[in-house]
Parts: C-alpha cells; structure tokens; sequence
C-alpha cells in the first residue's frame, strides 16, 4: 500500500527545493519565450483520390499487382514518401533553397545558440576536425538541405478519411507556405512520374514475355502435331478418324445383327407352314408372288365348283373326284412354290449372318485401334493443353501490352490538392503558455527529483521509530537543540569549583521544565529500572561519531542526577579529547591520569559544584596518550571505580565515540549501562548500527538512545500520525522553557 501520510510528508519537508527548480523553470522558460525566433507554420491537404484511382484501373490494368489505396497501411505508406529524400530534393531544387536567404537563416533565439555554443565547445572532437571553412561539396548541400526540409515537415492524416495534411514550420510565413505548397506539387508530380515508370518497366517486361509466349506456343502446338503424326492420331474435325470408324461400324453390326434375326424369324415361320402342311397359311412373298396367287386362285375354282357337283350329283362322281384331283394337284404345287421361297429365305439368312460376321470382326478391329489411340491420346491432351495455355497466356499478354502502352499517355494520378497553403498570420511556436508549463512542470520535475533524491540520501536519525527499527534499542527521547553561547566570564569561582562559563552544561539546571530535562529524567528513569540491585550505578555516555554532544549529555544527566539529591560523581573517560573538561574544568590542574598513574587520592583532584554538590573527575591531558585504552582497562581504573563506589550512587563516565577509538570497548566490562547519544539528522544510522553490532557487550548493555541537538521547527516536518513526535504540540503545555 501506499503511505500517503510519509508522501505527505517528503513533500512538507521538499516543498522549498521543488518551488525553487520551478522558479527555475520559469525563469528559464520566460527567457526562452523572451528569446525564441518565433515560427510559422503553413499547410496543405493532399486527398489520395480513390476515383481517379478506379478510373485509371478500368481504363488499364497491366496486371501490376496495384491496388487502390483501400487499408491504412497504403496510406500511412504515402505518409512516409512525403518524407523521402525524392520529394525533398525537388523542392529544394524547384525553390532553390540553397540559396535562399531566409531558408538559410537560423532559427534558433539566444537560449538555443547559447547551449549549441556550449554543447560544440564540449565537444572535443570539433577541436581537432577539419576546417569547416572548406568549401561544401554542392551535392552535400543539396543533401543537408533536404534533411532541413525534412525536420521541419510534418505529414498527419486527417482522422480516417483519405486526406494528407502537409505542415511546414519556418521563421518566414512566406517561405512556409512555399514550401508546403511545393510538397505538394512534387508530390503529385512524383506520383505521375513513378505510375508512367512502373508503366514503362511493365511496357518492357510485357515485350520480352509476348516473344517468349509466342515462341513457346508455337513450339508446343507443332509438338502437337508431331505428336499426331507419329501416333497416326488423324482428326475428322474434333473427332479422331478411328474413333469415327469404330461408330459407323458399330452402327452397321447393329443393322447387321437385326436384319439376320429377321430373316432367321422369317425363315422359321416358312419352314413351320411347309411343316405342318397347312396351305391357308401365308407368309408375305406368297401373296406378292404372281405364281402362288394363280395356284391358289385355280385351287379356289376348283374347290367350289367341287362343293357345287357334289352337292348336286354326290361326291363319287366323275366330274366331282376329278375336280378334287386337280385340287391336289394345286396344293402340291403351292408347297413346291413355299419351299422355292423358303430356300430363298435360307439364303437371304445366310447373307445377313455372313455380313453380322464381317462386321463384327470389323468392329473387334476398330476398337482394338481406338483402345490404342485412347491411350496415346493421355499424352495428346496434356500437349494440346499445354498448347492451348501458352496461347491464352499469348495472347492475355499481348492485350496487356497494349493497354500499357494506352496507360503511359494516360495522365491519372491517385491523389489531388484540395487545399493550397496561405501564409500563416500568427506565428505558431513557441506557445507561450504550453513553453511556460513545460518549463514549469520540467523545474518541478527536476526539483522533486532532487527531493526525492534528498530524502534518498536522508538516512540519518530523525525519529523515535528510526531508532527502534534500527538499533532494536529503547528510545529515551529527545534532546532539543540549545544554541550554545557564553556567559560572558570564565565561571570559575574558586579552584576546586566547576566552571560556569558555558551555560549548556547547566541547562537542565536553569531550565528544570524543559523538554531537555523531561529527556535526562526519562534516562535516570531507565537507569533505575534497569540497575535496581545496584547500590552504586556506574553509566557510560558513549556515541558513534565525534561532535554528537554527548559530553554536554553527560554533564546535564550527571547535574540531574546530583540536583536531585543523589551522590553523584562525573568522570570524564575521554582520554584522547576530553570534551567536558574543557567544558567545566579547564583550570584544573590533575585528573583521571594523576589518579591512575601518580596513585593521587580523588578527592585531591575533585573539582565540585557547589549548588549541586556534584563531584567532577576531570581529564587534564599535557600530552597525547597512546596507551588510554589500556589505562582504562587497567586493574587502577578498577580500583579508582570500586573507591569512587563507596563515594556516589551513580558514577556517569563521559566516554570517548565508539567509531575512533576502542576506549568504551575496554572499559565496558567496569560499565554497568550505556546510554547512546546520537545526533538528529547527522548520525547515519547504518553507522551506529554497525557499530553496536560490532560491540556485543556495550550492546547488551545499552541502557537506551537519545537523539541530540534535534532541531524542534524541522522535527515538524518527520511527524507521522500516532507517533510520539505527531502529540509534541499538545505535550508543549507540560514544558516551559524561559
């Protein structure tokens, strides 16, 4: 989750760094608007016309692969040409900006020439190139030209319709609209030119294919005929000779076949009559033979005038029995004339058979040959229809080729000006209130990244919780920052008495109310509860760094101490820079190391307050002493401690930082608890962490930390709800500092 509450704050704390970079920001970007040259900007609209386009299709189409410009990428393509260095190039010649003055000019104010000044005497490599007082190259200033053309172009299409909006910016509205409206105009141009060249290139390709196609044809339709002929596959029309036979006989067999089985039919039923001897019986060449009607005839006279006698003189007699002879005899000879036609039906069957037969084995002949030829035919087809391809391509391609040549007199372009450019009345960059935000959002962009670097690099002791977090140690409070100053006299009224001059080392005594003093107490309070079995209580004041002020801590806690009541001795341990002895006991004369080392009695180098009755052991060092850890570790500096014992209930030892020196670690063991001052917003706490981790038994134990010198109006700034530091206002009526 976001902590809007710490956003919040860094911007409490950063709002004087991000209002000055953008004060920056707008004294930058009024100097900028102050000083630009200002620009004018002209333009013209190109619709790429899909009419023209259909109608230019219709008229001719050499089958190019054109299409009309119907998807956004062949729109976005025409973008593109606008930029190219072919349109370019021939607006600088049509213009011949090269040597136009105000093309030339710069166009860059005082801010910009300034930092290109800047930037070119940076840049080391100018100094050691060529003169640029050479003479250019023409053809590299045509080039440089186009590139200066091209910056300041901007091609945008208009929403999703087909129309280029063409803007030029320029110091010259004049020019400015020059120019755009030569863009155009060689834009079209260039479109005529490259629709008559892709026509011309397709002119020439067409006609190198036609004389390809035409030989390639009329190889494969002789191949075809070759083909032909060497198979004997001879064509009646579309039809191949054989396979003409075959049918025709096939239709012949089929006649064939029904004229013999009607002669079989016919001869049967003759042979059948003549058989069973039935005479009334007649077939169809009886009654067209002359002969066979005339015995048939008599035979009908002969009968009825045989029924007429015998019905009138009996049946025996002469004239009746000789008529039925004669009928017989008729009879007889009607069967003779039958057989006579049947033999004739015989031999007409017997033709009609040996013909079936003839055809038949024809038949079986011409489908053997059209079997052969079908086969061969297979590769027939695949010739022709390679033949008939090659001619469709000959002559596609040949109708093409002249529709090409129809197309390069045919001046058609895809595109048109709807709108001219006008020179433009108002200049349009710089945009004074967009340059001004820009600058101003800029300063505070930079400014909040300097804040916020800021508050990156911030990682010193700011809080209660910082010191939690980082230490695992309980935090005593805080210890305002007192502006230290003199009181004007060296504050020594006798010799054995503790100077007076420096009114720090006795705030908690003048101002017994303050936040200070809450502070000192919140220590003595820790102390007791920690060390309850402790008759005399021996505490080290120790820090990480010099100058954290943890020697004016220990003689205030030490006065507390000794204002309350209890017997109280301050010692200062620091050998090597012995803070409060310079502080309140300057004028002595012995010390800590006469007591060490000259074996002199404590009380003879005492000095006392005579208000609190505090006892002071001061450091009075003549000269640097290498070997201070090992006299603080000494068997005397335990027995100086056991004395000092017997004298006080608390003995505070001012002892030197744990960063320089190893003077606590050595004493440590003679400690009953330490109390670490760190300064507000100056000690890192990476540092102090390190440093308490390095030392376990200084560590084990700390009794807790105060943070030093804390600046009470920028403390506002690191309050976060619920923390300690959040309620110092309303804690504010409990203090009274006068």
């Amino acid at each position: 989750m976001v902590d809007v509450e710490a956003l919040i704050g860094i911007a409490r704390r950063q709002w004087r760094v991000v209002a000055l970079a953008s004060a920056a920001g707008i004294a930058l970007g009024l100097a900028y608007i102050v000083t630009a040259v200002p620009i004018y900007t002209s333009s013209i609209n190109v619709l790429i016309d899909r009419g023209n386009g259909q109608l230019a299709n219709q008229l001719s189409s050499i089958g190019d692969g054109s299409v009309l410009l119907d998807d956004e990428a062949s729109v976005l393509s025409q973008v593109e040409v606008f930029g190219s260095d072919t349109i370019a190039l021939a607006v600088v010649d049509k213009l011949d900006l090269m040597n136009d003055p105000n093309f030339n000019a710069s166009s860059n104010g005082l801010l910009s020439s300034t930092l290109g000044a800047i930037r070119s005497v940076a840049n080391i490599s100018n100094w050691f190139g060529a003169d640029s007082s050479e003479p250019v190259d023409e053809e590299v200033a045509r080039q440089n030209a186009a590139r200066r053309l091209v910056r300041s172009l901007e091609v945008t299409r208009v929403g999703r319709t087909y129309v280029l909006e063409i803007e030029y910016s320029s110091p010259s509205a004049d020019l400015a609209a020059k120019i755009a409206n030569a863009f155009g105009d060689a834009y079209l141009i260039d479109k005529l030119n490259s629709k008559y060249e892709a026509t011309r290139r397709a002119s020439g390709w067409l006609q190198e294919r036609i004389a390809e196609l035409r030989q390639r044809s009329l190889d494969t339709d002789l191949a075809v005929q070759r083909f032909r002929t060497a198979n004997g596959l001879v064509a009646a029309g579309s039809v191949l000779v054989a396979d003409q036979q075959l049918s025709e006989l096939n239709s012949a067999l089929i006649v064939a076949q029904s004229d013999t089985a009607r002669a079989q039919a016919r001869l049967e039923q003759i042979q059948q009559i003549v058989t069973s001897g039935v005479s009334d019986a007649i077939v169809t060449d009886v009654l067209g033979s002359s002969v066979s009607n005339e015995l048939r005839q008599k035979y009908l006279d002969a009968s009825r005038r045989q029924a007429q006698i015998s019905a009138r003189l009996g049946e025996n007699h002469a004239q009746a029995v000789r008529l039925r002879g004669e009928m017989a005899e008729y009879q007889r000879l009607m069967f003779e004339e039958l057989s006579r036609i049947a033999e004739s039906y015989k031999s007409d069957l017997d033709v009609a058979r040996a013909r079936e037969k003839a055809l038949a084995e024809s038949v079986a002949q011409a489908t053997g040959i059209s079997a052969s030829a079908n086969e061969t035919q297979v590769q027939l087809r695949e010739l022709e229809r390679e033949a008939e391809t090659y001619k469709n391509l000959y002559q596609t391609f040949l109708q093409r080729y002249q529709e090409a040549v129809q197309r390069q007199s045919f001046p058609v372009t895809e595109a048109r000006v709807i709108t001219r450019a006008t020179p433009s009345g108002s200049p349009s960059e710089p945009k004074k209130p967009m340059v001004l935000a820009l600058f101003v959002a800029l300063g505070a962009a930079i400014g909040s990244g300097i804040g916020a670097y800021r508050e990156f690099r911030d990682r010193f002791f700011r809080t209660g919780d910082q010191v939690r977090e980082s230490l695992n140690a309980e935090f005593l409070g805080m210890i305002p920052l007192v502006p230290t100053r003199n009181s004007g006299h060296d504050g020594i009224t006798e010799s054995k008495a503790i100077a007076k001059s420096n009114p720090v080392m006795r705030h908690v005594l003048d101002q017994p109310l303050s936040s200070f003093a809450e502070t000192l107490r919140s220590a003595k309070l820790a102390v007791d509860l920690a060390l309850t079995n402790r008759a005399t209580k021996i505490i080290g004041v120790v820090s990480s760094l010099p100058g954290e002020g943890k020697s004016t801590v220990a003689v205030n806690f030490a006065q507390l101490l000794a204002n309350q009541g209890n017997r109280t001795i301050l010692v200062d341990g620091d050998l090597r820079n012995p803070g409060a002895t310079r502080a309140i006991g300057r004028h002595a004369d012995a010390g800590l190391l006469e007591a060490l080392l000259d074996r002199a009695s404590p009380s003879s180098v005492f000095l006392h307050d005579p208000v609190t009755r505090l006892g002071f052991l001061p450091a009075v060092i003549r000269h640097r002493v290498p070997h201070s850890s090992e006299l603080l570790a000494s068997a005397s500096m335990r027995n100086l401690l056991q004395t000092l014992s017997g004298q006080a209930d608390y003995i505070v030892v001012d002892l030197p930082p744990l960063g320089p020196v190893v003077d606590a670690r050595a004493i440590a063991s003679q400690i009953d608890g330490f109390i670490f001052v760190a300064e507000w917003g100056r000690t890192a706490r990476k540092v102090a962490k390190q440093l308490l981790d390095d030392e376990h038994e200084i560590r084990g134990k700390c009794l807790g930390v105060i943070l030093n010198k804390v600046d009470q109006e920028k403390m506002k700034l690191y309050r976060s709800y619920g923390s300690s530091e959040y309620y110092h206002s309303r804690y504010a009526s409990y203090y009274r500092e006068a």
